[in-house]
């Protein structure tokens, strides 16, 4: 498409013109457009990012992609696609000329290249098969793409042919000799994602046969279900890819042994670098000198919270270093700075999901950001670009100089601001309070957006899922404490024990405790704000979790009989039995629960929800989705078999067509009218 210039988030206008201030709905929050991460051009001139809107006729979104001239102060960004197809995952060329993404503009989704001098888009890839991702070389000359195929066809067109010829078997059923089955939200078909390199042509098209870098090794790359191209990088020649992958085989449902495997980017035999370590090892990128490979590993086998922390390894030598092993985090996303001797990592960090830089040398840690949540960052030349959020703004972009902190970042994008511009938010303030073990356990609260001085408001007590996340300063459009505070409601919600951010310790403390410290921090906590702060309705609340947070609503329901008014329980575990060999990642409820249900079943009925129904009898709403594999459906019909025998008053909201998170914007806005009259029903009517 020819470049356009349109203004994203125009300025607010004059007051005159502005409505009476008004509270946020889901409505809102489903409508608001969304910045992804920035991609900063090769000479930090520019970035290019994507914009995700919301179409409701069509129930569905779009995302398109941006440019923003960094150099002009008050340029506006230029809206480089304009497809009804979606845009995604920007790169740069080389030379900063061009820009490379994702489209399934013609009607498979291929690799495309856009030239900025003008014109319009060209396709780059044209295979049977859609790329589910890729990576462009820094010479520019050769893509690495991941396509999902069958791994004993001999080339691409086999797989097509093998696809297309399932879709016409008449028979439903399927045979299935090993785990995964079914993964997430999807059920195995026999592909495998394998990563793939192809040059580019003189006339920038890859016309060549894909050369398989991965195909040997049975292992998805990226891996699934949320894998993607952080999972794999080009050296700063071109001539290695490195990558990470776990080995199938038999037991990969119960294995978190990813490792780090390095190929010739031309082909040639996959060569581990990780096999000492029995637990994760992923995201390996080098440094802009080539001398040195970073990753991120685990320690624990079969621990998916384990901290990870930053490995560097002298790709000369082989030899291993881990960087600030002190620093009692662990990294979610990170990038060299251009003189190989620095990094950028993101992580939790009490209530906050900080940017922080690591000097390679020393291990010095020092964060770059206050308060908020660091969505996503990228860093060239001296130039720091990332989009930041927090519990009152979706994310924008902002930028500031490399070597300094953000505390005077430049803010580059102004997304919503029209839309939203009568809309007053709830004011929030972090806490926190002596919890389980007498330690020191964090919270936050929000006020209703039209509180009033000396008035109590009803209070929406939110538990987060995990168990091993963070219900902080952040923006969520599924879980916005917004959204009640726009409905006339205070909002709770602690980070118990078990959540990220406050030491690996902390983290660790909720396997095998799971109705334990948990549950004493979440009363203890509700007390603590209850007394801080005088506007919270003790007498008028209800609780509302989904995942572990709705496991903790069940568990609530017999172990805090009298703690609330009204429950709201979203895909939450009901039976540990059920759950141990119904969930997929048998790795995750095994680690928790201390084995295999067989092997020490009393671990698992120590903390069993279905154990205590006949303590049951707070009126509970029950969701649940039927494509969520990982919670099952039994689960959340078992939860509502029990309180309807019980006859406790009780609903079930039912999606056929949604996994562990209600996606779609029509049933998004279905489930927030449904939870808030729930509350409304007990807490208002």
């Amino acid at each position: 498409m020819r470049l356009s210039l349109l203004l994203l988030g125009t300025a607010v206008a004059a007051s005159s013109a502005i409505a009476a201030p008004r509270g946020f709905t889901v409505e809102d929050m489903v409508k608001m457009e969304r910045a992804g991460s920035p991609v900063l051009s090769p000479d930090a001139s520019r970035i290019v990012y994507t914009v995700r809107s919301t179409n409701m006729d069509k129930n569905r979104g779009n995302t398109q992609l941006w440019m923003l001239d960094l150099r002009a102060p008050k340029a506006a960004p230029v809206r480089l696609t304009q497809a009804d197809a979606s845009s995604s995952d920007p790169e740069w060329s080389p030379a900063g000329d061009a820009v490379y993404f994702l489209s399934a503009r013609s009607g498979s989704q291929q690799v495309w290249r856009l030239p900025l001098a003008g014109g319009e888009a060209a396709r780059v890839t044209d295979l049977p098969l859609d790329v589910e991702n890729f990576r462009l070389s820094p010479q520019g000359d050769r893509l690495a793409l991941s396509l999902a195929v069958f791994r004993d066809c001999a080339d691409l067109a086999c797989s097509k042919a093998r696809l297309d010829a399932q879709g016409k078997v008449k028979a439903s059923g399927k045979v299935y000799d090993k785990l995964f089955v079914r993964h997430w939200d999807t059920w195995a078909d026999g592909r495998t994602n394998v990563l793939y390199a192809a040059p580019i042509d003189a006339s920038g098209k890859v016309s060549a046969q894909p050369v398989s870098l991965s195909g040997a090794l049975d292992g998805d790359v990226p891996s699934k279900p949320f894998g993607d191209h952080d999972e794999y990088h080009f050296s700063p020649d071109g001539k290695t890819v490195v990558f990470s992958a776990r080995i199938a085989g038999k037991t990969e449902a119960w294995s978190t042994n990813f490792d780090v495997y390095t190929v010739p980017a031309e082909g040639g035999a996959a060569r581990n670098l990780t096999a000492d370590n029995q637990a994760w090892d992923t995201k390996a990128i080098y440094s802009p000198d080539g001398k040195t490979l970073a990753y991120l590993a685990m320690d624990k086998p079969t621990f998916e919270a384990d901290r990870f922390h930053l490995v560097l390894m002298d790709v000369a030598t082989g030899k291993k270093r881990t960087v600030a092993d002190h620093w009692d985090r662990s990294i979610a996303d990170y990038r060299w700075t251009p003189d190989s001797k620095t990094l950028l990592a993101s992580a939790d960090d009490i209530g906050q999901h900080r940017l922080f830089a690591i000097d390679a040398a020393s291990g010095k840690v020092a964060p770059l950001t206050g308060n908020g949540y660091v969505s996503g960052f990228d860093v060239a030349r001296d130039t720091v670009v990332m989009a930041q959020a927090n519990l009152a703004s979706g994310a924008q972009l902002f930028k500031f100089k490399l070597g300094g902190t953000a505390d005077k970042a430049q803010q580059l994008t102004t997304l919503n601001a029209q839309a939203l511009a009568d809309v007053k938010f709830g004011e929030y303030e972090q806490f926190s309070f002596t919890g389980a073990n007498g330690e020191t356990v964090y919270g936050h609260v929000m006020k209703p957006w039209n509180a009033q001085p000396g008035v109590k408001y009803p209070i929406a007590f939110l538990v987060h899922g995990g168990p091993q996340g963070s219900f902080g300063n952040s923006w969520s459009y599924r879980w916005n404490p917004q959204v009640y505070a726009g409905a006339g409601y205070a909002t709770v919600f602690i980070d118990f024990h078990g959540s990220t951010g406050y030491g690996q310790k902390f983290t660790d403390s909720i396997s095998g405790d799971w109705g334990g410290k948990p549950l004493e921090d979440l009363q203890k906590g509700l007390a603590a704000a209850v007394k801080k702060f005088p506007w919270l309705d003790r007498e008028r609340s209800c609780a509302l979790g989904a995942s572990y947070g709705g496991y903790m609503m069940n568990w609530i329901e017999g172990s805090w009989p009298d703690g609330f008014k009204c429950i709201v329980n979203h895909d939450g575990v009901f039976d540990t039995r059920g759950m141990a060999y119904a969930t997929e990642e048998i790795w995750f409820t095994e680690w928790e629960n201390g084995g295999a249900y067989y092997d020490v079943p009393e671990l698992h009925e120590k903390f069993n929800p279905a154990l205590k129904v006949k303590n049951w009898k707070t009126p509970m709403l029950v969701v649940q989705g039927d494509l969520d594999f990982r919670i099952p459906t039994a689960q959340g019909l078992g939860t509502f078999t029990a309180l309807q025998r019980r006859g406790i008053p009780s609903k079930l909201l039912m999606f056929p067509d949604e996994n562990h998170w209600v996606l779609k914007p029509a049933n998004s806005v279905l489930w927030h009218h449904t939870v808030i009259d729930w509350l409304d029903t007990y807490l208002k009517k």
